[in-house]
């Protein structure tokens, strides 16, 4: 465990790279093996709308990084956080608690809150456009949305108090995690259910993808289901029934445009409650 923490602290921006990438190779092979469906689309180009936005979110995390590491290194001068707080504790207990906690600050409570303020909504509706759900559906989010991200993450590591190398472990885990539950994979339901009662498996995350109310507004979570089960916000919905998109946004043709994305925050709110409710066959 010394090793992997030691790595961590020092993990070159080549061997992040080399996760991401490895990630979305793994799980678009078992996408061809294992599909939950048979989804019509050009893989290749469905692929290339999500893999812009995954290069924005990178070149708008690189610079800001520096103010990561800044945070994490006042948090751990001036003894400031939870993991400063608390009693000496086996390595990997404290590694644990950390994720966990940046899990819930970073991950579920930023996600959260986009679904509730009507202008960080107007930046995540990205995510919610892809009507093809896939591994590299995960990566699919505006810059704007990225910043947001960027300033949770900032205010977990304040609060948690977290090492650089906590933080790099979560962000690993994170996104194999979000490339894991959105894959467009099939696993026997029964290991389904029961990887939902710790992780977030890839039914339950579906759950979120579908086109319209209460369940968009459920299944926050990334990697522990926890959080959902805690705050009520878990909700289950058989695959059958699930069709991906927003309500809000129908047009999967627009959907697949990126200059016409990127515009979306900066346009009028759309209500759920302005928008014809269609049937699945509809759209």
């Amino acid at each position: 465990m010394e090793s992997i923490y030691t790595y961590f602290e020092t993990i070159p921006p080549a061997h992040r790279s080399l996760i991401l990438v490895s990630g979305i190779a793994l799980f678009w092979i078992l996408e061809y093996i294992i599909p939950l469906f048979q989804l019509k689309y050009k893989k290749i180009k469905h692929a290339g709308v999500n893999i812009f936005f995954t290069l924005t979110t990178i070149l708008v995390n690189f610079p800001l990084a520096f103010l990561l590491l800044k945070t994490s290194d006042w948090t751990i001068a001036n003894n400031f956080g939870v993991l400063q707080w608390l009693p000496t504790m086996p390595l990997w207990v404290k590694i644990l608690i950390g994720v966990m906690l940046l899990d819930f600050l970073a991950a579920w409570l930023a996600h959260w809150v986009e679904h509730k303020i009507k202008l960080l909504w107007g930046f995540h509706i990205i995510h919610h456009t892809d009507h093809q759900v896939d591994t590299t559906t995960a990566n699919r989010h505006h810059p704007g949305e990225s910043v947001v991200r960027f300033v949770f993450t900032c205010f977990g590591t304040f609060i948690v108090g977290a090492p650089v190398a906590i933080i790099m472990i979560y962000q690993a885990l994170s996104v194999i995690f979000s490339q894991f539950n959105h894959a467009n994979i099939s696993l026997p339901k029964k290991l389904d259910n029961a990887l939902s009662w710790v992780i977030v498996s890839p039914d339950m995350h579906k759950v979120h993808h579908h086109y319209k109310l209460p369940y968009t507004d459920s299944n926050y979570g990334n990697i522990f289901s926890l959080w959902d089960r805690l705050f009520g916000t878990f909700l289950k919905l058989s695959n059958e029934d699930i069709v991906y998109g927003v309500d809000t946004y129908f047009n999967e043709k627009e959907n697949s445009n990126i200059g016409l994305l990127m515009k979306i925050p900066f346009k009028s709110y759309k209500s759920p409650e302005e928008v014809e409710i269609k049937s699945p066959s509809q759209l």
